[in-house]
């Protein structure tokens, strides 16, 4: 997918970006919407926490089966269901809170439907869905990259953006957060392309295809932990 003349005007002027852009190749995001309603992708957010894909989506077929014939529940059903059989399926009692938490939220209208989500802005999303119990802002983030397809999220905090942006503007360490984002000021309103390139120049560098960065910018970078040093035995113990 060609990268917009609007974007490739902004991208553009920052020689790394623009090296990295080429070297990638086509910007290549996904192609459809997902048809999740925002309390269903929450819900499937929440089982994928600290597990691999598999395991979780077992999780969640046994979950979803509690209710057949429905292809998904409705928040009413999960907020009714009885713990014992929640964590049956295979939630942990932290998820199970988590997803009674988002069903109540649903219910009361803090986690919106699919329509009015696509009403509110980036920030407005933000500040709903990390109002649910377990839910932070690189999920949100995610949802609003991937599902909702928003063209300028770029999530700071993403362990492969910021690998990706070390690697590919030649830094001696991790940049924060605060100042990955300053930088990232320049990308705007394409930053969700931005971090899709960042997140490619990881696989470039594994391959020894990543363009040398000429001159890395002076950011902050992110502090590293020292490892304490064990103390001495004494020659007298």
């Amino acid at each position: 997918m060609p990268i917009t003349r609007a974007a490739r005007r902004i991208l553009y002027t920052d020689p790394t970006m623009a090296g990295l852009i080429a070297a990638a190749g086509p910007y290549r995001p996904p192609h459809e919407r997902t048809l999740h309603s925002p309390f269903q992708s929450l819900a499937r957010a929440i089982a994928h926490q600290q597990l691999n894909g598999i395991a979780a989506e077992r999780i969640l077929g046994r979950f979803v089966a509690l209710f057949a014939p429905a292809s998904f529940p409705e928040p009413r059903q999960v907020l009714a269901a009885d713990d014992a059989r929640l964590r049956a399926v295979g939630f942990s009692f932290a998820k199970i809170k988590s997803l009674k938490d988002l069903a109540a939220k649903a219910i009361v209208g803090i986690v919106p439907s699919g329509d009015e989500l696509s009403l509110l802005t980036d920030a407005e999303i933000i500040e709903r869905l990390t109002a649910v119990r377990g839910i932070g802002r690189w999920t949100v983030e995610m949802l609003l990259m991937f599902q909702m397809q928003r063209p300028d999220v770029l999530p700071v905090d993403d362990f492969g953006v910021r690998t990706g942006f070390r690697l590919a503007y030649g830094l001696k360490g991790m940049p924060t957060p605060k100042a990955l984002a300053e930088f990232g000021e320049r990308w705007k309103p394409h930053r969700s392309i931005a971090a899709w390139y960042l997140w490619r120049a990881v696989e470039l560098a594994r391959l020894g295809s990543l363009p040398r960065c000429r001159r890395p910018p002076r950011i902050a970078l992110q502090a590293v932990a020292r490892k304490r040093a064990r103390p001495r035995r004494s020659s007298k113990a």
